[in-house]
């Protein structure tokens, strides 16, 4: 026998928030945990989507590329309307191109999202936008989608199939079209 003194055992009680380690834990450790515990073998399967190939949800680097893409056409055309330089100019100059090149990029995402399914950076890479039972989006849903979209926080939080707040808003998901 030891010397030391025993603790009584206790049982353990829960955080007087009501959450568990557990439900903070799978919360810290992202989307992949949540999904786990749902079953979800791949993004996508709880929508009915594909795992790979045309059809299914499109990965982040994808879209992040098309995003790049048509973030940057939008910047030389802003350039072009405003009359300055895309890598030299002003502060001033820079300022007012700025405001410029969100406009034409929130508007060259909503047409072509509604006439074509896919913005240029997104045709590009091998994407479309769709609603969730594959039809297109429709003009007010492209709209809404890409102002959320330019508020960038709902394109930064997405759930465990890959969807931003701004495709969750109008029942959208961003696809691979090959």
């Amino acid at each position: 026998m030891t010397d030391e003194p025993t603790r009584p055992a206790t049982p353990a009680q829960p955080p007087a928030s009501g959450l568990t380690r557990r439900e903070v834990g799978s919360w810290l450790e992202g989307p992949g945990a949540a999904g786990d515990e749902a079953g979800a073998a791949y993004r996508g399967e709880r929508l009915g989507l594909p795992q790979a190939g045309p059809g299914a949800v499109s990965g982040f680097g994808r879209r992040l590329g098309a995003l790049f893409i048509d973030w940057f056409g939008s910047l030389f055309v802003a350039g072009w309307i405003v009359g300055t330089s895309v890598w030299v100019d002003s502060a001033a100059a820079a300022a007012d191109r700025s405001l410029v090149t969100l406009a034409v990029f929130g508007l060259e995402v909503a047409v072509l999202t509604w006439l074509a399914g896919a913005s240029f950076g997104q045709r590009l890479l091998g994407l479309r936008v769709v609603r969730l039972d594959g039809s297109p989006l429709g003009l007010w849903r492209s709209v809404v989608r890409t102002a959320l979209l330019c508020l960038a926080i709902p394109a930064l939080i997405w759930d465990r199939d890959g969807r931003g707040l701004h495709d969750k808003a109008v029942g959208s998901v961003a696809v691979r079209a090959r």
